[in-house]
């Protein structure tokens, strides 16, 4: 089951519901996502559980899958952030497209401080089915895929989802400082297609993660990975997001990528990638270049 956020096709009204067996079945009395991250893991589950045993809690609200758009699964004060060089291939790649730094990202690995950095507010996300983007004034451009956390208001991991950290290697590899322009801007961040509630994987460290890209029908780039690989465990990063800061909505944290194209492998417009992750889901976009194109996306 996925708790997910979504819109009858021909409507413009939006609503939570959950996601099983071809079918969406709205949440009665939630209006956004965000209050369900207000609530304790336990009371939480209690209300999906109630919800599930009755049909959602009201009649007529099960509509099969194929009549709904499915939207990204975030919206309120909730952010995304998310975490870098958490798999040696990440750290790898970082080394390589860095030529002046490239230590510091061998020490970030090792460090007992993990990188977490802001990738996006909820508004600027895109959902399932819709246009990522590359920058106009970038060259080497990747998808990054990655598991993302869902976690409430009190630190707890209430869910996971599938997170497309789009990344320009071309600006962050010129010096670390542009982080930021090459991770946070309009389109670099994708999640969907909906929430897996985290009572229902059971080993959230056994996730095995696939990426294809396809450029005109025909495969560009493909790689499989897993979450074994990771190096710091989810309850640690998700104690650095909470460290000094709070998060009424609760927020998403995506865990870093275990696949990395290498250079000088870019995205190009038009490309379709999808990423698949076990128990979780799989997340389909499109590539678009520039901000123009990105915001025509999002209608």
């Amino acid at each position: 089951m996925l708790i997910c956020r979504y819109r009858v096709r021909g409507s413009a009204d939006v609503r939570i519901g959950t996601l099983a067996g071809g079918f969406v079945t709205q949440l009665q009395g939630v209006d956004a996502l965000a209050t369900l991250w207000r609530e304790r893991l336990d009371d939480l589950r209690e209300r999906i559980s109630r919800a599930e045993s009755n049909g959602g809690g009201g009649r007529g609200a099960r509509i099969p899958l194929d009549q709904v758009e499915l939207l990204a699964p975030i919206d309120g004060r909730s952010e995304v952030w998310a975490c870098g060089v958490t798999y040696e291939i990440s750290r790898e790649a970082r080394v390589e497209e860095s030529e002046r730094s490239a230590d510091v990202y061998e020490r970030v690995y090792d460090a007992e401080r993990p990188e977490l950095f802001f990738k996006s507010a909820a508004w600027r996300v895109v959902g399932h089915g819709g246009a990522v983007a590359v920058r106009d004034d970038s060259t080497l451009d990747v998808p990054e895929p990655e598991v993302a956390l869902v976690v409430n208001a009190f630190g707890e991991i209430a869910g996971y989802t599938v997170c497309d950290d789009v990344s320009s290697r071309s600006i962050e590899g010129e010096n670390p400082l542009y982080l930021p322009q090459a991770k946070t801007y309009l389109g670099s961040c994708a999640l969907g297609p909906g929430i897996r509630p985290a009572w229902e994987v059971a080993d959230p460290y056994s996730l095995r993660i696939e990426l294809t890209v396809a450029r005109n029908g025909t495969p560009a780039w493909s790689g499989a990975a897993s979450t074994a690989q990771l190096r710091r465990r989810y309850d640690e990063l998700v104690s650095y997001l909470m460290r000094a800061d709070v998060h009424p909505d609760g927020a998403v944290l995506s865990t870093g990528t275990c696949l990395v194209p290498e250079a000088p492998w870019s995205l190009a417009e038009g490309d379709v990638v999808t990423i698949s992750v076990g128990e979780i889901g799989t997340l389909t976009t499109t590539v678009v270049r520039g901000r123009a194109a990105a915001a025509a996306s999002f209608g």
